[in-house]
């Protein structure tokens, strides 16, 4: 049962920016976005997907503290105090609070973008599930990014368990080309909570796809290889 304090995108609007200037604020009061329209679609604030596509828009200071928002949100389900100058800080974004701060231009950009909005006079209700890029941002990214978010758009379409053994069949290949053999690439799948099934023809398709030169020439991958799962 959603919290009391959650702001519902049910309301007829927005309410007015009404928050005193940060930097008369040591304080503002978070709670969680609810979107019933937009949440279904949406990625977790800490995913890969955010770290990709929305970053190069809004920039690395509002990522960061996008992040540091919704942990706080996950914690503290019916909202929290954020201290302002410790936040600032921590962030290695100084304690100004002054209208041309970084952190009061990280804050901003979360509402211009639409991940945050004004919560009566002393508050920010801020998404716990980010929507997809807008497509009017997608030509500020590089073009090997744009496609690479055409492909994940693709992929949407897809049933729960293609995206599945998709996921699998890419991570396996990333760990073949680490030089990690088909034994240690179907315990790391596993590892990661993958159908032993699928880990098993991921790792052998890796296996039976990655070039001689390449499988001769590779290192042995570490156990902690870089290769990530992804998240949403």
């Amino acid at each position: 049962m959603p919290s009391t304090t959650a702001l519902s995108s049910r309301s007829a609007a927005p309410p007015p920016l009404t928050l005193r200037p940060l930097e008369e604020r040591t304080i503002l009061r978070i709670v969680p976005w609810l979107d019933p329209i937009a949440d279904p679609h949406g990625v977790h604030p800490c995913s890969r997907y955010v770290e990709l596509y929305w970053l190069g828009v809004i920039g690395p200071s509002t990522t960061w503290l996008l992040r540091r928002v919704s942990y706080g949100l996950e914690v503290h389900q019916d909202g929290f105090d954020l201290n302002l100058p410790e936040t600032a800080s921590s962030l290695g974004l100084g304690q100004r609070m002054g209208k041309n701060s970084p952190f009061r231009r990280a804050m901003q950009r979360l509402c211009t973008f639409e991940l945050a909005r004004p919560y009566g006079p002393g508050g920010l209700a801020v998404r716990t599930r980010i929507p997809p890029l807008p497509l009017r941002h997608l030509s500020r990214l590089p073009e090997a990014l744009q496609a690479s978010h055409r492909r994940w758009l693709t992929e949407q379409h897809l049933s729960g368990p293609q995206q599945m053994r998709l996921r699998a069949h890419r991570l396996a290949a990333g760990l073949a080309v680490a030089g990690r053999d088909q034994a240690d690439i179907e315990l790391q799948l596993g590892k990661w909570h993958f159908h032993p099934a699928v880990a098993f023809r991921a790792a052998e398709d890796a296996m039976r796809r990655i070039p001689p030169s390449t499988a001769a020439d590779a290192e042995p991958g570490p156990m902690g290889s870089p290769v990530r799962p992804p998240n949403t």
